[in-house]
C-alpha cells in the first residue's frame, strides 16, 4: 500500500523520513518544494501537488500547520475536495481546534471517505527516533487499519474513541507539558536572579523524583542557553490558545495555561517563535525587567 504525507515541517519531515527509511512506499509533498529534498534521497516520491498524493495513496496522512493550511490544501469547500478524499483514508495528525476535525470529519465522511484523528505527543527529538505517541480516533475499522502504519513513527498508538476524542486527549497532554515546561523555565529564573549555580540546580532536578526525558532536555537547554528548536514556540503559543478556547467552550477555569498562553505570545511578539519553547525564560525575564512582579498578597 502506498501512504501519502502532507506537510513536511519541523515534526512531518523526521515522520515521513522514519516511513521511509521503514521501507513504507510513501509519496509525499510539502508548500516548500526544497524541503522535499530528505525525502527523495531516502526513498520516497515527490508529488507535483496534493492531488497527485491523492490519485495514488489510499491512506493519507496530514501534518499540516494549522486548520486554514489543511483547508487550502484540501480545497475544503468546492467540488475538488470531495474528488481527492472519494474512497481514501484521511488522517490528521496535526494539532488543531476539536470543532474543526469534528466538522472535517464529517465533510470527508460525506464525500465518500475515511477520518482518523492521530495527534502525536512528543517533538522534533523523538519524532527522529520513532518514539512518539499517537492518541487515535474515528471509526473502529479506520484506526484499526491507520495503527499498523504509524509503527515506524510511533512507539505507542492508543484509541481515544471517537472524534474528537484524540485531539480532546492532546490538548489534555499539552496543557500539562506546557505549564510543565513553563514552570521550568520560571525555576531556572529563579535560581539565576538568585546567584544558584544553574549546572547545581539542573543535577539536583535530573537526580530527583520530578525528573523526566522532558524536564532533563528542557534544563539542558536552558542552562547552555540553546534554542534550537524541537518544539517551536510559535506552536506551543498556538496550541495553548487551542486549549484555553476548549475550556472556554465547556465553561471550565484553566488558570495555569491562561498565564501560559500570555507569555508565549509575548515570547511570538519578542520575534522568538521559531525558537524552542524554552525561549519563554525570555518573556518572564522580560516581566522582572518591567517590574511586571505584583506582590501576591
Amino acid at each position: 500500500m502506498t501512504i501519502g504525507f502532507l506537510g513536511l515541517g519541523l515534526m512531518g519531515t523526521p515522520m515521513a523520513l522514519r516511513l521511509a527509511r521503514a521501507g513504507t512506499p510513501l509519496v509525499v509533498w510539502n508548500r516548500t518544494p526544497s524541503r522535499c529534498a530528505p525525502l527523495r534521497e531516502a526513498g520516497a516520491d515527490v508529488a507535483a501537488d496534493p492531488a497527485e498524493v491523492f490519485a495514488r495513496a489510499d491512506v493519507v496522512l496530514m501534518m499540516l500547520a494549522h486548520a486554514a493550511a489543511i483547508d487550502v490544501v484540501l480545497h475544503r469547500g468546492t467540488p475538488t475536495f470531495a474528488g481527492l478524499v472519494r474512497g481514501r483514508t484521511l488522517v490528521h495528525m496535526g494539532t488543531t481546534a476539536p470543532g474543526f476535525s469534528q466538522d472535517l470529519a464529517a465533510d470527508v465522511r460525506a464525500a465518500g471517505g475515511r477520518y482518523v484523528e492521530a495527534p502525536v505527543s512528543g517533538s522534533r527529538v523523538p519524532a527522529e527516533q520513532g518514539e512518539l505517541v499517537a492518541m487515535l480516533a474515528g471509526d473502529d475499522d479506520a484506526v484499526a487499519a491507520v495503527r499498523p502504519l504509524l509503527a515506524p513513527t510511533c512507539r505507542e498508538t492508543v484509541p481515544c474513541g471517537a472524534v474528537p476524542g484524540a485531539l480532546l486527549t492532546k490538548l489534555a497532554v499539552n496543557l500539562y507539558l506546557v505549564t510543565m515546561v513553563t514552570g521550568l523555565a520560571e525555576a531556572f529564573h529563579f535560581a539565576d536572579r538568585n546567584g544558584l549555580d544553574l549546572d547545581v540546580v539542573r543535577a539536583v532536578l535530573d537526580a530527583g523524583p520530578m525528573a523526566s526525558d522532558v524536564s532533563r532536555v528542557k534544563a539542558a537547554k536552558l542552562v547552555d542557553g540553546d534554542v534550537t528548536a524541537q518544539a517551536a514556540a510559535a506552536d506551543v503559543a498556538h496550541n495553548a490558545r487551542l486549549v484555553t478556547d476548549a475550556a472556554r467552550a465547556v465553561g471550565i477555569a484553566s488558570p495555569l495555561i491562561d498565564v501560559c498562553r500570555e507569555l508565549f505570545a509575548e515570547t511570538v511578539a519578542a520575534g522568538r517563535g521559531a525558537d524552542d519553547m524554552v525561549a519563554v525564560l525570555g518573556a518572564i525575564e522580560a516581566r522582572t525587567l518591567s517590574g511586571v512582579a505584583p506582590d501576591p498578597g
